[in-house]
């Protein structure tokens, strides 16, 4: 479920690319992981299924937030596109902002919520609690590599992944997902609010 390209992934590939604290990226998805799967597995699926409104504000902020990112990557595309025929400036981003944009891309998707707390937790939840920790624990294995393993793979082909033409391929591919899954988003926000 977390394979699929969408922001977070996204993000933690540009971090891996940059080498620009990656494994800090990697590790606050894999903690927002732990919290969200665990507590989707012991109940909280159910918590959020109970309040729509709290889905829809989250809904928003995430079209809201992949709208930026997506112009961001666009306006990063066009710097790569200007400057092909020399080396890209390395713009240097703080650990404190790296960790934000991790939370954001994280805790702003709606999809993340929907995909570790609400089905995880639907699967987990109708185990016994020993089979629950056990799948869990599996569930955290996944997330664990899928992070880690993403964000060393994006560095160590960083050199390659790093030429102006690659990036401002990357750029616009990202681009256009960002703006796919924020319309996503409104299409789905749009016909829950018809449903209501």
């Amino acid at each position: 479920m977390i394979i699929p390209i969408g922001a977070q992934n996204a993000y933690v590939i540009n971090q891996g690319i940059s080498r620009e604290h990656h494994m800090t990226t990697a590790s606050i998805c894999f903690i927002c992981d732990i919290i969200l799967i665990s507590s989707g597995i012991f109940g909280g699926g159910a918590l959020l299924a109970s309040y729509p409104i709290l889905l829809n504000t989250i809904t928003l902020a995430g079209i809201g937030f992949l709208s930026v990112y997506a112009w961001q990557f666009i306006q990063s595309a066009r710097q790569h596109n200007q400057e092909a025929s020399m080396e890209a400036p390395t713009m240097s981003r703080g650990r404190r902002a790296v960790i934000i944009g991790a939370l954001a891309v994280t805790l702003l998707n709606p999809h993340v919520y929907l995909d570790t707390v609400v089905v995880l937790g639907a699967i987990g939840g109708q185990f016994a609690f020993d089979e629950r920790v056990a799948f869990t624990v599996g569930a955290l294995m996944g997330s664990c590599l899928w992070f880690y393993g993403l964000s060393a793979g994006a560095a160590r082909l960083s050199p390659w992944l790093s030429t102006p033409s690659i990036r401002r391929l990357l750029d616009l591919l990202m681009a256009s997902m960002m703006l796919f899954v924020a319309g996503k988003l409104a299409l789905g926000l749009y016909a829950r609010l018809l449903a209501s």
